[in-house]
């Protein structure tokens, strides 16, 4: 009988690698994806959308290892990162305080949706908070690496992706619990 309740947990275990993988995947496919501004060394990108989607689906804890291995992945050289770029001196660059916030996004985010399970409100709040904690981190970095003040990389690094962030949140909490109910029902 216990054999039996190993076997289930390694084709759980296995589900669990398969969903992250797949997320990594997605993360690695929209990641690069971006939209440069004429205003900002910082892009539109598609990966906190990417984030949202995977901690909606993984939780907080699958989400942000799903995370972290396409921060891995883009740190060893493959373009993953927006622009189709990767490598260590993307994390060490200008923009590399965004993809370490992003870290941050995955946990706070995802521990929101875990913990009030339902509640759209507590969702918006964690994912702001989060977005909150990823510009905080992010511009500080810019600001850093680009000699401006903190104002300066707010200017640069934030208040354009405001709008754009809001349409990704509003996305999110209208796709991600469909999603997350259909996966459930799909890996049981």
């Amino acid at each position: 009988m216990q054999w039996c309740k190993n076997m289930n947990n390694k084709r759980m275990n296995t589900k669990e690698l398969t969903l992250i993988g797949l997320m990594t995947a997605i993360t690695c496919i929209l990641g690069p994806l971006s939209v440069p501004l004429p205003i900002s060394l910082v892009p539109i990108s598609f990966t906190n959308l990417a984030i949202y989607f995977t901690v909606f689906l993984l939780g907080w804890k699958r989400g942000t290892i799903s995370y972290l291995i396409y921060l891995f992945i883009g740190f060893v050289g493959v373009p993953v990162f927006s622009g189709f770029s990767g490598g260590p001196g993307k994390l060490l660059g200008p923009t590399g305080g965004y993809l370490i916030g992003f870290l941050f996004l995955a946990i706070i985010s995802g521990l929101f949706i875990d913990y009030f399970k339902g509640k759209i409100y507590m969702y918006t709040l964690g994912m702001v908070l989060g977005l909150a904690v990823t510009y905080l981190l992010g511009t500080a970095w810019l600001a850093l690496q680009m000699d401006l003040s903190f104002y300066e990389g707010l200017m640069m690094g934030v208040i354009p992706f405001i709008p754009g962030d809001i349409v990704k949140i509003i996305a999110a909490l209208i796709l991600g619990p469909i999603l997350r109910k259909n996966i459930a029902n799909i890996v049981g």
